[in-house]
């Protein structure tokens, strides 16, 4: 497949990346400073761009199979670049007529287990108050992708771990795993990629975790 990853200096970015050319995959890297961007390979097309600017992002997602997303707040001080930048990128891909958008939510944006413990239900309410704004900047993103065109999927994962790849974790369409509480950077990544073509994530919320 050719795939475009937004936010490929990241964390998840950069295994997106890095995983997607293991696998064979064409890949266009979107960055603002190449220089961060530490993964190689010979299917991969590192475009530099201003990612406020959708006319400049259409070449990099022109024809792709899938966009993949990893943009978001890295802190507090961040909040409302998520909602931002991925309008931007809604704006490309539709201009492009790039059907399938992937990007990186996160847990609390979406609905608790039915089941949920008290402890995770006081772990999600903790979470919910430190990080209020930054949790209101993916609320916001998830509702303009919901309002636009394209198939998307958002991924929901709760706390992140630099750890390597297991590829074994728990997901739920529309909801959260029971006492889901990390996952590791890596996980996210193989879970986004093997969630381009399925068809039963398409315009979903999906929670991903241990």
């Amino acid at each position: 497949m050719k795939l475009t990853v937004f936010g490929a200096t990241g964390g998840i970015g950069q295994e997106i990346v890095k995983q997607a050319l293991a696998a064979g995959h064409e890949v266009t890297a979107v960055v603002r400073d190449p220089a961060r961007l530490t993964v190689t390979g010979e299917r991969l097309e590192v475009v530099r761009a201003d990612l406020t600017d959708s006319e400049a992002l259409r070449r990099a997602v022109a024809g792709r199979d899938a966009v993949l997303s990893g943009l978001g707040a890295r802190k507090k001080a961040d909040a409302g670049v998520a909602t931002r930048l991925t309008r931007t990128v809604l704006k490309a891909v539709e201009a492009e007529g790039t059907r399938r958008l992937l990007v990186v939510s996160a847990a609390p944006v979406g609905p608790q287990p039915s089941e949920a413990s008290v402890l995770d239900r006081a772990i999600y309410k903790v979470m919910l108050t430190a990080l209020k704004d930054v949790y209101a900047d993916l609320t916001a993103m998830e509702e303009a992708l919901a309002a636009s065109a394209t198939d998307w999927t958002s991924v929901r994962p709760p706390r992140l771990l630099n750890r390597p790849l297991t590829g074994s974790y728990r997901k739920v369409v529309g909801g959260f795993p029971r006492a889901g509480r990390m996952i590791a950077r890596a996980d996210v990544a193989h879970a986004m990629l093997a969630m381009v073509d399925d068809p039963a994530t398409v315009k979903q919320g999906v929670g991903v975790a241990y």
